[in-house]
């Protein structure tokens, strides 16, 4: 095997996915931990002393305690290097998950032990199955009182139409919360409350028939009960298949709890045993393989100002085959142009690494001269291939936007349409007229707050928001429609999108079927491919 091969065969590229407050983020921390890639864990949401999250960058993300961006972050594991794309939990900003997802090879999917599978775990989930990629399920929080884990496998078979089969089983949650009953090794783990933000904690090790040893570590009424449920799952819970796992049929389930740092190593070895290393991809001229192919990779997500000093826009790209070398000249398929990538780097939440070399599955930053688009592809000067674009899809709340000082008009324009090229927002203008006139669309609310706070944060820009009644947004697909002619209803609003594409607003969702009904051939798309 050849260095390129053994390199690309070592990566592991997951994205963790969940419902805020599940504990995603300080499961990212307390895996940087294992890897040594930070020494102490800070706390996202605590003291005013505490440490911001070494995965949030942005100032409002500060100051709301949220994540609101991706972040990319890569640390070694026994012999594994691991590229985490942290992704926000917030509803609001699940577009930047959806195209998050596209990075990466498989999912982590955090669930609170006390609420099960929520709203937005469902909607992020659906993505993770149109792509059929493997999805691994950390069950959190079991220091505090959980739901009947039989009832927590139910829920995310049923919500999920998933599989479920238990790697582990827990002991009690809450203040009776002792451990877990390793099912491989039919040994029990016994829990310690470890201290906060370190990575030692005491864990034993006692097999399930030393029942003397047993009793006096967890418990007569603990074990008994532990006995009954190992005897129904063995008997009732689905048969680990490997397969089956990694075509995203069946999820294997680990508990823990991420905040006391039980478990999380044992999910952590788990995890990298079952999940693949990067794969081949398409692209329109068939699959892409990760090792026989050279240098390819495609952006995902792009992301203005990360450091206030330079003004500076980082395209993230993830590679998909090859090998990644400093000096080397590359097309950017889209515009034609060959270019060296200017100033490649890794990131570690706000720090930055400049690189000499990365492989496929590795995620890097580079410097956008304002030329690269979410989707586009890079390849070696000789090829011209492109890989699947990455849908857009529908924004859910429109506001007609104005800036206050008509003076910094240059401004104004410069700041949204740099913020909408990231993808969290989408612009659109009113049909006949050009930039006079912007309207805005975002997936969830608090995007119009995340705008507002940043075009007066880093364009010193106030803006003022008219919200508009439109809920319903559809793409034209075919290009010979003259919007103009289409007999409409109304309640129904004609707008284009920055590359001029035609666009249908609508405020009631029955509308949209007769305005087919009216103009036969006319057909609509709830989402646009970049």
């Amino acid at each position: 095997m050849g260095r390129l091969e053994q390199e690309i065969a070592r990566r592991r590229t997951f994205a963790i996915i969940s419902h805020p407050d599940a504990g995603k983020t300080t499961l990212t921390e307390k895996f940087l931990l294992y890897g040594g890639a930070i020494n102490l864990a800070g706390s996202v949401k605590g003291k005013a002393t505490a440490r911001h999250a070494v995965s949030d960058w942005m100032e409002i993300e500060k100051q709301r305690g949220i994540s609101v961006t991706s972040s990319v972050l890569q640390f070694e594991y026994d012999g594994c290097c691991i590229n985490i794309l942290d992704t926000p939990g917030h509803q609001d900003f699940s577009e930047d998950t959806y195209r998050t997802l596209m990075a990466a090879d498989s999912a982590v999917m955090v669930i609170d032990a006390s609420k099960g599978v929520e709203a937005q775990t469902k909607k992020l989930f659906k993505v993770c199955t149109l792509r059929h990629i493997p999805i691994f399920t950390f069950i959190n929080k079991l220091d505090r009182d959980a739901m009947d884990t039989f009832d927590l496998l139910d829920d995310i078979e049923k919500n999920l139409g998933i599989d479920t089969c238990p790697v582990n089983w827990p002991i009690g949650s809450g203040k009776g919360f002792k451990g877990v009953y390793d099912r491989d090794s039919r040994s029990v783990v016994t829990y310690a409350d470890t201290q906060k933000g370190t990575k030692e904690g005491t864990e034993t090790r006692i097999s399930l028939d030393d029942r003397e040893e047993l009793l006096a570590e967890i418990g007569e009424e603990a074990l008994d009960k532990l006995e009954e449920e190992v005897e129904l799952i063995d008997g009732a819970s689905a048969e680990f298949d490997l397969d089956a796992v990694r075509a995203g049929m069946l999820t294997p389930v680990f508990f823990g709890s991420a905040l006391n740092n039980f478990g999380v190593e044992i999910f952590l070895r788990g995890f990298l045993e079952m999940a693949l290393p990067p794969s081949a991809r398409m692209s329109d001229a068939g699959l892409i393989d990760p090792v026989e192919h050279g240098f390819s990779a495609f952006v995902f997500k792009i992301q203005a100002n990360m450091n206030k000093a330079h003004r500076d826009r980082i395209a993230f790209m993830r590679i998909c085959s090859g090998k990644y070398e400093a000096d080397r000249e590359v097309r950017h398929v889209q515009s034609g142009r060959v270019q060296r990538l200017s100033q490649p780097q890794q990131l570690m939440a706000s720090d930055r690494k400049i690189l000499d070399e990365a492989y496929a599955g590795d995620i890097i930053g580079v410097f956008d001269p304002g030329l690269y688009s979410i989707g586009d592809t890079f390849c070696l000067p000789k090829e011209k291939f492109c890989y699947e674009g990455i849908p857009t899809f529908a924004p859910e709340h429109f506001a007609r936007v104005r800036q206050v000082d008509t003076m910094k008009r240059d401004q104004f324009v410069k700041g949204i349409s740099q913020i909408a090229q990231e993808g969290a927002i989408q612009i659109f203008q009113e049909f006949n007229t050009g930039m006079e006139e912007i309207i805005c669309g975002v997936v969830g609310m608090l995007q119009f707050d995340v705008l507002k706070f940043r075009l007066k944060s880093e364009y010193n820009v106030d803006i003022l928001l008219e919200t508009l009644p439109y809920e319903h947004i559809r793409w034209i697909t075919h290009t010979d429609v003259d919007p103009q002619k289409l007999v409409g209803t109304t309640d129904m609003k004609r707008i284009k999108d920055l590359k001029g594409n035609p666009l249908l607003l609508f405020i009631n969702p029955w509308s949209v079927q007769m305005v087919l009904d009216r103009n036969k051939g006319l057909e609509l798309a709830e989402f646009s491919r970049n």
